[in-house]
């Protein structure tokens, strides 16, 4: 998924960030690429609250052991894995490409922003696109997230591949319970049409946990945006 915009005169790459000067306020501004991040209609994140129970196909996670390398991009750390992973939403199959860390969460949970969220970033062959989240709260270490925490790449432009193989699958919640809604992606250019599933379940994370992420990013989220005439479908 595209982490820069760029300047269609000179064709350098487009700062944005999470500062006052190039932060969310801002994208829109920065290139016209980037207009939807004011304009559109279906943006992302949203609060989860008021959801509306529906009899929803249940997700259908097909998630395996592989190689992971990590990335600092600049705005998140973000774990590249080999192909063969994919999910199943509404009877379509979305390839997983990536997986980052926002803190602190992105979606609110029923008004309450909580510390982290993961998104995995998936995409169809033709390039429909489907983010599946996961909220953590501040709790117990989650054992799962030790070997991504042992080598996150503290500069910007870093990578580290992670020994062995890593298990995507041991990063989901029990309960595939999601919140289902039609939104974007949400750092520039803020494409619309993504198909997202937030899963109901908050996972807990250790204090130490939080603070090595939050000392690489102390603020990486984007506030949350209008709902709209979407309905958040629960199921």
């Amino acid at each position: 998924m595209r982490e820069m915009g760029t300047d269609a005169g000179n064709r350098r790459p487009v700062r944005w960030g999470y500062d006052a000067d190039n932060g969310p306020a801002a994208w829109a501004s920065l290139d016209p690429g980037f207009a939807a991040c004011a304009l559109g209609g279906e943006q992302s994140p949203v609060d989860l609250t008021g959801g509306r129970g529906a009899d929803l196909r249940p997700l259908e996670f097909a998630y395996r052991k592989t190689r992971i390398v990590l990335e600092n991009t600049g705005h998140t750390v973000q774990a590249n894995p080999d192909p063969g992973s994919f999910v199943v939403l509404d009877g379509t199959r979305y390839d997983l490409r990536q997986f980052h860390f926002h803190h602190r969460s992105e979606h609110l949970f029923d008004g309450v922003r909580l510390a982290l969220d993961l998104h995995l970033v998936h995409a169809t062959g033709d390039g429909a696109l489907a983010v599946v989240g996961i909220l953590f709260e501040e709790g117990t270490m989650h054992a799962a997230l030790a070997p991504l925490w042992a080598h996150l790449p503290a500069e910007p432009g870093a990578s580290r591949a992670l020994p062995g193989e890593f298990d995507i699958a041991a990063l989901l919640p029990a309960r595939g319970t999601a919140w289902r809604y039609r939104g974007s992606l949400t750092t520039p250019p803020c494409t619309e049409g993504v198909a997202w599933a937030v899963l109901a379940e908050p996972l807990a994370m250790s204090a130490g946990q939080i603070a090595a992420f939050a000392a690489l990013y102390p603020n990486n989220c984007r506030p949350v945006q209008p709902l709209g005439e979407r309905v958040l479908r629960i199921g």
